[in-house]
């Protein structure tokens, strides 16, 4: 019985740690995201005419319904001196006719098409973009998914955050106005899960970056070895920006959002995704094994059960109030990265936010089950420590 008590003592202890831990992630990412995010123009740090130039590398693959609207972004972008070197890893692939009518619409603007890639390791995003990285003229490099569209200052924004001791920028993830509940549910996970852990940790010193629009001094990648060193990764985001850190240097976010505006989604292709996203953090990070905890419902059993029994309230009670005050505070947040009115209504947020609240438990189940991924066009088995291994059909 001793053992009991103490056991459930621990538990009641843990639940308050975690109440604290969650609550100031809650409050560190609202607060950053009011003071930070969609800042003006004029609140610049550096004049434009002092910025670096900036070789944009454009990994593609195949074509969606916004892929032009959203390539062409990048050849309208307000900023003296930058190159668009656009590639991509088969011949037949139609993203080729796209950036073909693009370079005849725009043939004032710096832009280079490689085809082909360079076999440099398992990563295909890596090994597609070695040709255009070893072409690269300037000393600042871009690497911006297809899917993501920009503003035509977003390039200024991005450098004006690259000062001295600053050898990464990165960009919020958030997603486009889009329609259907697929989007809504995309828009409402990256407005206020993903930016809670991801701003709270950026905040706190701990180096958390996604690939989908990352700005980075090349000689500093050069002497970790180049883009080479990281093709025996799949999170390649993730080493590269260890390898930066590693050698000293800060990072800085951007005060624009990375914009991601794909035209092709779905439940199941967020679902699928999420997935994927965990398997690679559960072989890079073991920390990971704790995330379910730092979800809603999961949480507010247990704050609720240590409430319950350090104070005798009534478990849930406590629950639901927890979890609504959770649900206000993420609505609070996903406005504050939004910038602007929401596109969809409040009661769209209430199903797409226990929807996806729902679905966290289920998405960390199914990542520990099974080690394999797939990405692109092929199969990779994880390893321990991010490395892995392609899985070729015999």
């Amino acid at each position: 019985m001793a053992l009991l008590e103490l056991a459930m003592q621990g538990l009641a202890v843990f639940g308050f740690i975690l109440f604290c831990v969650l609550w100031m992630m809650h409050l560190m990412s609202i607060i950053y995201v009011r003071l930070h995010l969609h800042r003006k123009r004029s609140e610049v740090k550096q004049p434009f005419l002092q910025m670096l130039g900036v070789s944009l590398l454009k990994p593609l693959k195949g074509v969606d319904p916004n892929l032009i609207s959203n390539l062409e972004t990048f050849f309208t972008l307000d900023y003296p001196k930058y190159e668009v070197l656009l590639c991509v890893q088969d011949q037949d692939d139609p993203a080729v006719d796209v950036c073909k009518k693009l370079l005849g619409k725009y043939p004032n603007v710096d832009a280079r098409l490689f085809i082909g890639g360079k076999k440099v390791g398992i990563n295909p995003k890596i090994n597609n973009l070695m040709p255009g990285y070893e072409g690269a003229k300037y000393g600042l490099v871009w690497i911006c998914d297809s899917g993501i569209r920009v503003k035509p200052d977003t390039l200024t924004d991005m450098t004006n955050q690259m000062t001295e001791k600053v050898g990464l920028v990165h960009g919020l993830p958030y997603v486009a106005d889009r329609q259907g509940f697929a989007a809504t549910l995309e828009q409402v996970y990256f407005g206020t899960s993903h930016p809670r852990s991801y701003i709270s940790a950026n905040v706190t010193g701990i180096k958390c970056v996604t690939g989908m629009s990352c700005l980075m001094r090349k000689d500093v990648l050069d002497q970790a070895g180049g883009l080479v060193a990281f093709a025996q990764y799949i999170a390649e985001d993730y080493f590269m920006a260890k390898a930066i850190a590693d050698r000293g240097w800060k990072f800085s976010m951007a005060t624009q959002v990375a914009l991601q505006n794909s035209g092709s989604y779905s439940i199941g292709q967020f679902q699928s995704r999420m997935i994927r996203w965990t398997k690679l953090r559960i072989n890079m990070l073991p920390g990971t094994v704790l995330e379910p905890v730092s979800e809603c419902f999961l949480a507010s059993l247990i704050i609720g059960w240590a409430a319950h029994h350090v104070f005798r309230w009534d478990m849930m009670v406590f629950f639901m109030c927890h979890c609504l005050a959770w649900f206000l505070s993420d609505y609070i947040q996903l406005t504050g990265v939004q910038g602007g009115p929401l596109c969809f209504s409040k009661l769209d947020f209430a199903v797409a936010w226990f929807i996806r609240e729902s679905m966290a438990v289920q998405i960390f189940l199914s990542a520990l089950w099974d080690p394999t991924i797939s990405w692109r066009t092929g199969r990779y088995r994880l390893r321990c420590g991010g490395t892995a291994e392609e899985i070729l059909d015999v």
